[in-house]
């Protein structure tokens, strides 16, 4: 025997019920990765093509983990920038892997804003990739374009540096010019006795020299 609830009853059941919120999807850098692809380790394997779908299932990138998809991305990245099929540490190889990092980090943040350790780790990885970066730009400027248009960073230049004015640095210029004002008196007086004396010595040795031809 069941009795009718209430619908006082039933809005109070209602309201104390927790609510689920919904995760926003966070598109991810490695979602372009297609799930046929091998892993890493067993790409250039030839005896893979010879197995079954079962096993070459279990070897793609559609069981594999975060890290493992990761090192196919890095690879990926490296690819498009490395100057020749041997080079592992230009300056474009660095910034390659150091842009993957940084993105897998980002997406971990939006995620989990409160990690501080990874946090930390990525605005380590962006200010060494920030030096590589510039480093290209002032070196090979070709290089540095390249590099950026096909790892889509988008690189913007350093403001330019701005102390802010407060009251003790603003007596500390104005002391210091004061400073520098009455040297510079001193300086031009002494410069002033010094010129006088050259003229007169040059005038005694104009007077004795005259004499002397006389």
């Amino acid at each position: 025997f069941h009795q009718a609830c209430s619908p006082f009853l039933q809005t109070a059941r209602c309201y104390a019920r927790p609510v689920r919120r919904k995760r926003k999807e966070i598109p991810s850098h490695l979602d372009d990765l297609p799930p046929t692809m091998l892993k890493k380790d067993y790409a250039n394997v030839p005896i893979v093509n010879s197995v079954d779908d079962v096993v070459r299932r279990l070897l793609s990138l559609e069981m594999a983990s975060q890290k493992e998809k990761m090192k196919v991305k890095t690879q990926q990245l490296v690819e498009k920038v490395r100057r020749s099929p041997s080079d592992n540490g230009s300056f474009e190889v660095q910034v390659a892997i150091l842009t993957a990092k940084i993105r897998t980090l980002d997406e971990h943040l939006q995620r989990h804003p409160k990690d501080k350790n990874n946090r930390r780790r990525m605005l380590m990885a962006i200010d060494h990739r920030k030096k590589l970066l510039s480093y290209l730009r002032r070196v090979r400027y070709d290089t540095f374009e390249n590099t950026c248009k096909e790892l889509n960073i988008q690189y913007t230049l350093p403001p330019a540096y701005n102390r802010r004015i407060t009251k003790r640095l603003a007596v500390k210029k104005a002391f210091c010019l004061k400073v520098f004002q009455e040297v510079r008196k001193l300086k031009a007086a002494e410069r002033l006795k010094q010129r006088r004396e050259w003229k007169e010595r040059a005038r005694a040795a104009g007077e004795k020299q005259a004499q002397s031809e006389g």
